[in-house]
């Protein structure tokens, strides 16, 4: 498969700078992947979607502050983007301008936070030693921002926005901290729309899955067979596989909410034949001929063109069908990527 198959085109001003005003108002589209139908809605219409034979499963990872600026004692400015806790206070990174550090370079973040540089890892990454006293979450929020995608233009100092990103690129149901990306097709439920759904009967349950850089790593080969997924941490308790295990035998839908909540579940699936308690990594890789034993429905967002995100969803729902619901989503001006509209596929 080439990777232009996945390719689209899309206008730069339907790329969502900023959240909906209220969660639960951003669009919906609802796909009937059996029967090619596509419908318009409102996310708050989600309630009228679910019926008590659909459990709904949320990842619950929360996003950390994982962007962190400072300066060398040259006075020069570097940003380090924490990746994955190693050992306590020994991080993964990406820094940026890479070519400005080597190994003992110390970049200051404030005058009680600073960045050590220890070496460099594979792929462009480095491996650093925080340096702080106390409890590193409560440092994390005081020196780090938000670690928004790229296409999202942010001025950095703006008290207001910051405030405003560190809300709304969370989840409400946010619980575990790891991940330095949202999963984004959380964004737009409200606690009213989880006490409506449980009130129809909808179970909800949760797993975690520390969202890194192998979500939205880019595919840099032509033939897509040949990408590999970077690993990213999960985590399945015992009480949401059991409600799992017991929704598959009564032949109840499990709708999972986000491509992360997905690639979870069919993981797990796939090491052990059914879901397991189990703590581990995965990167598994989804697209086209890929046979889901696990979901049977997905809430997820627009997906940037080229990315493995666009080939999971490709691959649940017929390939023409899902270009054919984005075409419609950019003649209706939906609002594509992390702070964008979303569909529920069925």
């Amino acid at each position: 498969m080439h990777i232009n198959e996945f390719d689209y085109h899309l206008p730069e001003e339907l790329i969502a700078q900023f959240p909906c005003e209220k969660r639960d108002c951003s669009k919906l589209m609802v796909l009937n992947k059996n029967k090619n139908i596509i419908e318009h809605k409102n996310f708050f219409n989600i309630v009228d979607c679910l019926t008590d034979n659909d459990i709904l499963v949320i990842n619950n990872t929360k996003v950390i502050p994982a962007r962190l600026t400072g300066q060398k004692d040259t006075g020069a400015n570097i940003e380090v983007f924490l990746l994955k806790e190693k050992q306590e206070k020994s991080w993964e990174c990406l820094i940026k301008p890479s070519k400005r550090v080597k190994p003992g370079t110390v970049i200051k973040v404030t005058e009680k936070f600073s960045v050590k540089v220890i070496d460099r890892a594979e792929n462009d990454k480095w491996k650093v030693k925080l340096l702080y006293s106390g409890n590193f979450y409560e440092n994390l929020e005081k020196v780090g921002n938000i670690p928004l995608p790229p296409y999202i233009e942010r001025k950095m100092g703006d008290q207001k926005i910051k405030e405003l990103d560190m809300n709304r690129y969370q989840t409400v149901y946010a619980q575990t901290p790891g991940s330095v990306a949202a999963p984004t097709a959380g964004l737009h439920f409200t606690n009213d729309i989880l006490e409506n759904l449980s009130q129809k009967g909808v179970q909800v349950c949760s797993i975690t899955l520390n969202v890194g850089l192998g979500t939205f790593k880019p595919v840099k080969v032509e033939n897509i067979l040949e990408h590999k997924m970077e690993e990213e941490f999960y985590e399945i308790s015992e009480e949401t596989a059991k409600i799992i295990n017991n929704a598959k035998e009564q032949g109840k839908n499990i709708v999972a909410v986000g491509t992360t909540s997905v690639r979870t579940l069919e993981s797990v699936y796939k090491k052990y034949n059914k879901i397991i308690p189990t703590a581990d990594s995965s990167d598994l890789f989804i697209y086209s001929g890929y046979k889901f034993n696990v979901v049977d429905k997905i809430i997820t967002n627009f997906h940037l063109p080229k990315s493995t995100l666009l080939m999971l969803v490709s691959a649940f729902a017929d390939k023409n069908f899902v270009f054919e619901a984005y075409k419609e989503a950019i003649e209706n001006k939906y609002r594509f990527y992390s702070y964008g509209d979303c569909m529920f596929i069925y």
